[in-house]
């Protein structure tokens, strides 16, 4: 930026920011809804996102009067689907049925990439030792075929052990790594998370997923989305309930310390088996926060402006020059500026930062060095310091993982705006409410903040709004 004026040329130079103001608070990331076709007496649970609807598992009865119960009295779970009858409702589910569907368990359950190969969970045996009120069978994963609403050809997952269960399966969007839930010996906990991984068309041996997502808690239903994010079930300690659903990214080679999902997703309540569409602004989860396991929808109540100005620093710097002693350069004078805050300064061409915006009388005297006469404001000019009209982000622009940071609004120059809410996009699906907020980043990365102000509503309900935005980076720790 330069200011011109046919007696003082001024230059801009660089830049100071002043912080200032109010706390602000952590509004809600997510909105959440019990979905429509929910029994109101029995579970439903674990859902999972197919292009033509919402698949998921329930003990509902098998008729109007009929209950569905196993050899020694408990009631079944098996696969249902729902699909939708518009953006808000749902038509009646129906049962995907199976040679299983009368006798076993049957879910939760995954789909491969194709869309028609089926992973699901299932007891492993179907003998007579079954009617044995004092067997335990075991959980196990089964591969099967949907055509329509049935399940066919279904053979068992080679590594089904009658020794320990396996199951709650979830493959990723490539096909090549099968996610289960097992408590089989040699893991961390009562439960922990393993994966497989396709190798020459066969799935190799269990792996567990190590300690940085197990713990010596249950960790179970895995669900491993698109963007390569593993969301996951656990009851260790720190979440406000008995399960919890948390997520974790791979960063060069090793999983990252798990994030806990805020309110309302995770609740005093247990919430687990959590799924979400391609791109995480909504999706689906399990939970018993009311009288039954049931299924709630979730949508993203982030705020997150597809076109945002970037933010313009503001500049209080000038550099002043004497157009005519440039020129003539052998010419015997002094000039002697004096900018109108006090200070002062010698020379043709000088350089001045004011503290802030403002208005100030800069005024130039110059004394011929042959004659000592002095010609007293030989020239002048009213020189206006002015912010950018923006929101303004006053804060750090690259910082450590953990490192608390401190961001303020305060230098905000929305001249006739009156203000009602300061709304900060962190980049990283956080965002916080207030003139001033406090933010920590968890991992590495180049993070876009967006600030976005909004007026309170006007003459005519309309709302003003303006967002600016500015990259922070977070280098790893040395």
């Amino acid at each position: 930026m330069i200011r011109r004026s046919s007696i003082i040329t001024l230059i801009i130079l660089t830049s100071f920011v002043i912080p200032a103001g109010t706390m602000g608070q952590n509004p809600p990331v997510y909105t959440v809804a019990r979905v429509s076709f929910n029994s109101s007496a029995f579970n439903d649970i674990s859902p999972v996102i197919v292009e033509d609807g919402l698949v998921f598992c329930s003990d509902r009865r098998f008729s109007g009067i009929m209950d569905r119960t196993s050899f020694d009295g408990r009631r079944l779970f098996n696969i249902y689907m729902a699909e939708r009858k518009d953006a808000a409702d749902w038509k009646k589910p129906g049962e995907i049925k199976s040679e299983r569907s009368k006798f076993f368990n049957n879910g939760p359950l995954c789909f491969a990439p194709d869309g028609k190969t089926v992973y699901f969970t299932s007891e492993i045996e179907t003998g007579q030792i079954t009617r044995r009120r004092d067997f335990v069978n075991r959980s196990g994963i089964f591969i099967a075929d949907r055509a329509g609403m049935e399940l066919t050809s279904i053979r068992p997952f080679k590594y089904n052990n009658s020794e320990y269960d396996i199951g709650q399966p979830s493959i990723s969007s490539d096909g090549r790594f099968l996610f289960f839930a097992s408590d089989m010996p040699g893991g961390h906990g009562r439960s922990d998370i393993y994966y497989c991984e396709l190798i020459n068309g066969e799935w190799g041996s269990p792996v567990n997923i190590g300690p940085e997502i197990n713990s010596p808690s249950l960790e179970n239903y895995p669900f491993i989305h698109s963007s390569g994010r593993l969301y996951f079930t656990s009851n260790r300690p720190g979440g406000p309930g008995g399960m919890d659903v948390y997520y974790s990214i791979m960063s060069n080679g090793k999983w990252e310390p798990p994030v806990l999902l805020p309110e309302p997703v995770n609740s005093s309540s247990d919430d687990f088996a959590f799924v979400a569409y391609t791109d995480l602004q909504s999706g689906f989860f399990s939970s018993n926060r009311r009288r039954t396991d049931d299924i709630y929808e979730f949508k993203s109540a982030i705020i997150r402006k597809a076109s945002c100005d970037s933010l313009l620093i503001n500049n209080y710097c000038y550099e002043f020059l004497e157009v005519n002693a440039v020129k003539f350069d052998t010419m015997p004078f002094r000039y002697e500026w004096k900018f109108g805050d006090g200070h002062r300064c010698i020379g043709p061409v000088v350089e001045h930062c004011y503290t802030g915006p403002g208005t100030y009388l800069v005024q130039l005297d110059v004394v011929n060095l042959v004659t000592n006469e002095v010609l007293y404001n030989e020239k002048s000019d009213i020189l206006e310091v002015t912010d950018y009209e923006q929101p303004y982000i006053s804060g750090s622009d690259s910082a450590f993982p953990g490192q608390e940071l401190h961001f303020s609004a305060d230098s905000t120059n929305l001249p006739g705006w009156d203000i009602e809410q300061f709304y900060w996009n962190f980049g990283d699906e956080t965002v916080a409410i207030g003139k001033e907020v406090d933010k920590t980043y968890l991992k590495p990365g180049t993070f876009n903040i967006q600030l976005i102000v909004s007026t309170k509503p006007e003459p005519g309900g309309i709302v003003r709004e303006a967002c600016v935005c500015k990259n922070i980076i977070i280098t790893p720790l040395p």
